[in-house]
């Protein structure tokens, strides 16, 4: 049997980040295992730019900052294997993995960095009516088809959903001489980012419609035109706001989900995210096993994936080297008004200043985001604008928690949305 210290589950961005953390923390037997057939994830079919501002202090492509990962882990000598799947892992840390080479064979490891990431939800996801014809794509094979195989997914467009990978793909079709039109979100609200909506939608004059969804599709061998509808607050379809459009091709941009078959079948504690519940070094609740990236909760900046893979690359690390052995102070954080989510889930040390990532419930304007530690509040901070598609960060200061307490927790101050 195989045997190493770290094995890293996924090779795109958070994979990446933390076996180079581990190994630059003094970890020299790692393995990445990644199912596809290259390194970099997703990455590799995001052509446009906005990576990499935060951890390169530039803007690069996708497949650059995947690159410039990929040659990191080249330089340290990481090992690597492709076109591998892993079927199994058990609690002792036993993987089963196979791959057309090798058929089926089992890898021992003393810690093990879940970095699956996260795939997209269907037709069936949100089931649609309908016949079902071809023409019909989540927003992110639209893109694989496009970028990487070369291929022209179709001419005139609508897209369901708001997410950043719709956004992107409504300009990218543009581009590549296609008509889109139109964007229809179910929310009142945008899933993704503020600069998307501007460079992608605005910019190309493509509308965006809030509180319209797909009623049916319509065409047997290939979609010829889709029905939209109004919908009212509680995502009810509005008798008689019904229109067809017609359109060759319905592009899916409706939501991802944590890829967890995995963490679950070894018995790790899912959250509110979808993902494992994790403590402030991303450690799950199984001893030794760690998960980071989009497979904990989905992010919509890559640069902060890599930040929280650095931390769980560590995290493996102070594991091995038993010289920072956990406190497991076991102090929960708590989402309170306006807030959907927080990760970590729980503080188990408290060594490090603590970065919370958090999402917001609805859109708010001129609001503070206010921390609690037990009833005492250790932080304020002003937002002018907060929106359900970017993420919120805060970091706390070791010093601002306090010692014996049981909880921190965080709300919008004000649940007046805008």
């Amino acid at each position: 049997m195989m045997k190493y210290d770290v094995v890293v589950v996924g090779g795109g961005p958070a994979g990446l980040g933390a076996a180079l953390s581990a190994k630059e923390n003094g970890i020299s037997s790692i393995l990445i295992i990644e199912r596809d057939r290259e390194l970099g994830g997703i990455l590799g079919q995001c052509i446009h730019n906005g990576f990499g501002i935060h951890i390169f202090k530039e803007e690069l492509t996708g497949p650059e900052y995947a690159h410039k990962y990929v040659k990191k882990i080249e330089d340290k000598n990481i090992e690597y294997v492709l076109d591998t799947m892993v079927l199994d892992i058990s609690k002792d840390k036993v993987l089963k993995v196979t791959n057309s080479k090798d058929g089926i064979f089992s890898i021992r490891a003393k810690a093990i960095i879940l970095a699956m990431g996260c795939r997209e939800r269907t037709r069936e996801n949100i089931q649609i009516p309908g016949y079902r014809p071809s023409g019909i794509l989540t927003a992110g094979a639209a893109q694989r088809y496009i970028n990487m195989e070369g291929y022209m997914v179709g001419n005139k467009v609508a897209i369901l959903g708001s997410g950043d990978i719709g956004l992107i793909m409504a300009r990218r079709i543009t581009l590549e001489g296609g008509e889109v039109i139109g964007v229809f979100e179910i929310m009142p609200y945008s899933s993704g980012l503020n600069r998307n909506i501007a460079q992608c939608l605005d910019d190309y004059n493509i509308p965006l419609y809030f509180n319209h969804t797909v009623v049916d599709i319509k065409g047997k061998n290939r979609v010829n035109s889709v029905l939209i509808g109004e919908v009212d607050e509680n995502k009810q379809l509005i008798k008689g706001t019904e229109k067809e459009y017609e359109c060759d091709t319905l592009l899916l941009s409706v939501g991802l989900i944590p890829e967890n078959e995995l963490s679950k079948k070894m018995g790790i504690e899912i959250g509110k995210t979808g993902g494992p519940v994790v403590n402030e070094k991303l450690e799950t609740s199984v001893e030794g096993v760690f998960a980071c990236g989009n497979v904990v909760h989905v992010h919509d900046v890559v640069d902060f994936v890599t930040e929280e893979s650095i931390r769980a690359g560590k995290g493996a690390a102070e594991y091995l080297n038993k010289n920072k052995r956990m406190k497991k102070l076991n102090i929960k954080t708590i989402p309170k008004d306006g807030i959907s989510y927080i990760v970590p889930e729980k503080i188990d040390s408290i060594d490090e200043d603590i970065i919370l990532s958090m999402r917001v419930k609805d859109k708010y304007k001129n609001k503070k985001i206010v921390v609690k530690s037990n009833n005492k509040v250790i932080k304020e901070i002003k937002r002018l604008h907060m929106t359900p598609g970017e993420m919120e960060r805060v970091t706390i200061k070791r010093g601002l928690i306090g010692e014996n307490i049981s909880e921190i927790s965080v709300k919008i101050e004000g649940e007046n949305h805008e």
